[in-house]
C-alpha cells in the first residue's frame, strides 16, 4: 500500500506513478530550507518507491547540490567533467546535431567502480519539444521473479563490469572528445545479486551497459545467461516511464534500479544537470 494511503506521510504528498516503481512527490520546494522531518519522509519515499520525481522546481546548480547533500555525499563523475562553477554538477547534454545521447541503453550508473554510486539526481534544464523520456526498472522484482533454482545459481556468481563496453562507451565519446579527455578503462567486480544495505532486499545487479561476463567465465560462456538476464530485468511490467518537463527532478536508487534515456528527439537539444551520490561496496 502506498505510504500516503496508509497515513505514513505527514509533510509531503506521495503519488505512485506505476505498479512496479516510481512516485511523484508534491509539496516540496527543493530550493528551500527543508526541515529534517521533510527530508526523512523524502528519503523514506525514495526507499519505498526506488525512484521519485519532483515537478516545477527552479534550481541553480548550487541549490541542486545543496538539496542532494541532504541525502548523501556528492562525488565526481569518473568519465565526464562537471560545470566550471560547480564541478560536482555534471551536465548531461545532447546537442541538436548529435546522433547518440548520453545514458542511452539500460544500465545502472558506473558499476565499473569499486564503490558504485548510491543514487543519481537529474534536473531538467532544457528539454526537447517531445521525446527524451527516461525509463526505470525495478531490480528487486527482477531478482524475485526469477526461478528459485536460477536465484540459487546467481547468488554464487560475481559480475565483471567495465567502462569500455561498446554500447555504453560510445554515449560518452562526443563529450570526452570535446573536453579533450582520454577515455579511462575502469573495471570492477560485484555480486550478480546484491543485498541493499538499507532495506536488506536482494536486487539483480548486472546491466547491459557495463557487465561483460561472470568472474571465472569467458565472455562467450557468459553471454547466453547474461542475455537472458538483460531481457528479463527490463520487462515492461517491471518499469515506469517519466516524461520530463523543464524543472523536473528524478532521484533514483542505483543499488536497485536501472534506467534508460530514450534517444528519440533527433534535431533537438536536451540539457540536464546531474548529481551523483557516493555509495558503498556491493555485497
Amino acid at each position: 500500500m502506498p505510504r500516503n494511503e496508509a497515513g505514513r506521510y505527514r509533510h509531503i504528498e506521495v503519488h505512485p506513478v506505476a505498479g512496479a516503481l516510481g512516485a511523484e512527490i508534491r509539496g516540496v520546494n527543493a530550493a528551500g530550507a527543508l526541515d529534517d522531518a521533510v527530508i526523512a519522509e523524502i528519503r523514506q519515499a525514495f526507499l519505498d518507491h526506488l525512484v521519485i520525481f519532483f515537478r516545477d522546481q527552479k534550481l541553480t546548480p548550487h541549490e541542486q547540490l545543496a538539496f542532494s547533500r541532504r541525502f548523501g555525499e556528492p562525488m565526481e563523475y569518473p568519465q565526464l567533467k562537471g560545470l566550471t562553477e560547480c564541478p560536482l554538477i555534471t551536465p548531461v547534454i545532447k546537442l541538436a546535431h548529435e546522433q547518440i545521447n548520453c545514458g542511452g541503453g539500460w544500465h545502472s550508473d558506473t558499476t565499473y567502480l569499486a564503490q558504485p554510486p548510491m543514487a543519481s539526481m537529474l534536473y531538467a534544464v532544457e528539454i526537447p519539444p517531445y521525446g527524451g523520456d527516461t525509463i526505470f526498472a525495478n531490480q528487486y522484482t527482477a531478482y524475485e521473479t526469477l526461478s528459485e533454482g536460477l536465484r540459487r545459481a546467481l547468488d554464487g556468481l560475481v559480475g565483471v563490469n567495465t567502462s569500455t563496453k561498446a554500447d555504453a562507451s560510445k554515449t560518452r565519446e562526443d563529450r570526452l572528445k570535446a573536453a579533450g579527455v582520454a577515455m579511462k578503462v575502469l573495471t570492477s567486480e560485484h555480486p550478480v545479486a546484491r543485498t541493499h544495505p538499507e532495506t536488506g532486499r536482494k536486487a539483480l545487479y548486472v546491466n547491459q551497459g557495463h557487465t561483460a561476463r561472470f568472474k571465472g567465465w569467458t565472455e562467450e560462456e557468459s553471454r547466453p545467461l547474461l542475455d537472458y538476464l538483460f531481457q528479463h530485468q527490463v520487462r515492461p511490467e517491471l518499469t515506469c516511464r517519466f516524461q520530463w518537463q523543464p524543472g523536473s527532478i528524478a532521484f533514483w536508487d542505483n543499488r536497485c534500479v536501472q534506467h534508460n534515456a530514450v534517444n528519440d528527439y533527433a534535431g533537438f537539444k536536451r540539457l540536464m544537470h546531474r548529481v551523483t551520490l557516493a555509495g558503498d561496496t556491493p555485497r
